[in-house]
């Protein structure tokens, strides 16, 4: 029984692995102003967000103000990789129209302004 219980738990877990989203995980941001970090995304109610997690400069990982902050914020699947939401930028401390495209371990990250007209973008990479 004992053997049972314990193969029946790998399963459930193995099963829950696979039904991942895509979204879900550690991601390394672009470097921006001379430092990028690790976020890790999550989700947070019917969305996803993600916390800065780890930072890093020029001179290796360093204890960063932004660590625990929320970077991408209710990120809402639309479907075929797409999400949608808002995003926080640390430099200027402020937060964009956020919109997210993942594709394998890419993920294009894009904080916009005026309705979506106007949008700078970073690339990430799966962790």
């Amino acid at each position: 029984m004992k053997t049972f219980l314990v193969t029946l738990a790998a399963m459930v877990g193995f099963a829950s692995a696979a039904f991942a989203d895509p979204i879900e995980g550690t991601w390394r941001t672009e470097t921006d102003d001379g430092s990028y970090a690790l976020v890790n995304i999550a989700p947070c109610g019917p969305a996803y967000c993600g916390v800065i997690a780890r930072t890093f400069n020029a001179s290796g990982e360093y204890q960063s103000e932004n660590i625990g902050r929320q970077i991408v914020i209710n990120m809402v699947p639309q479907g075929g990789g797409a999400y949608e939401g808002q995003v926080w930028r640390p430099s200027n401390n402020k937060v964009y129209l956020g919109k997210m495209d993942i594709s394998g371990n890419t993920a294009r990250l894009r904080g916009c302004v005026a309705g979506g007209l106007f949008c700078a973008s970073q690339t990430w990479t799966r962790n």
